[in-house]
């Protein structure tokens, strides 16, 4: 069976969750539920390598995150996924001005780039902070302007929604490997 390699870049501000995410989903399907536990997985240990089967082929995904390696900027990835944690304002923020224009900078295909926006630590969305507190309806529309092709949130901590967001990443990133690619026509999709 003809393995494929897959490069997905996670990009976002420290603390949005991102190595909490990588790590749960390092635990493999049984870990996906939010019941298993799991350890942190190390920086230093990038790429993260993930095996993923379908019908006709292996993909090997390989995540990297933005705090490490040291120079990220020099990746060439197939896939950008731009996360924000939803209890922290300031990181939805980042995200619009700094980190979509990272993508558009520093990678050659910055426009063709196919581009996913996780929403990481659900589990903290609070009906009590209607100013800090960020509803999927608003980071859909911030995913809809910065025009990347998915939307998604989870929370690895809880288990919520986090295999449906790596299903919809496993699946994006086949997509990468295809003549049509894996950009939406014509605008964001949420899930």
């Amino acid at each position: 069976m003809e393995e494929i390699t897959v490069k997905v870049l996670l990009l976002g501000d420290d603390n949005v969750g991102k190595t909490t995410f990588l790590s749960r989903i390092s635990g493999g399907g049984s870990s996906l539920d939010g019941r298993a536990s799991f350890s942190l997985l190390r920086d230093t240990d990038q790429p993260f390598i993930f095996e993923v089967r379908n019908r006709r082929r292996t993909y090997r995904l390989e995540f990297s995150d933005t705090s490490s390696p040291e120079n990220w900027r020099s990746l060439e990835p197939d896939l950008v996924l731009i996360c924000y944690d939803i209890s922290q304002r300031s990181s939805l923020t980042n995200m619009q001005n700094v980190w979509i224009k990272e993508v558009h900078s520093c990678f050659r295909a910055g426009d063709q780039l196919p581009k996913m926006v996780v929403g990481l630590k659900r589990d903290l969305r609070s009906e009590d902070d209607a100013n800090g507190t960020i509803y999927p309806q608003e980071g859909y529309m911030v995913a809809q302007e910065m025009r990347v092709d998915k939307y998604v949130e989870c929370s690895a901590a809880t288990g919520e929604l986090l295999k449906l967001a790596f299903e919809e990443i496993c699946k994006m990133a086949a997509q990468t490997t295809t003549t049509a690619g894996a950009q939406s026509e014509g605008g964001c999709a949420i899930l």
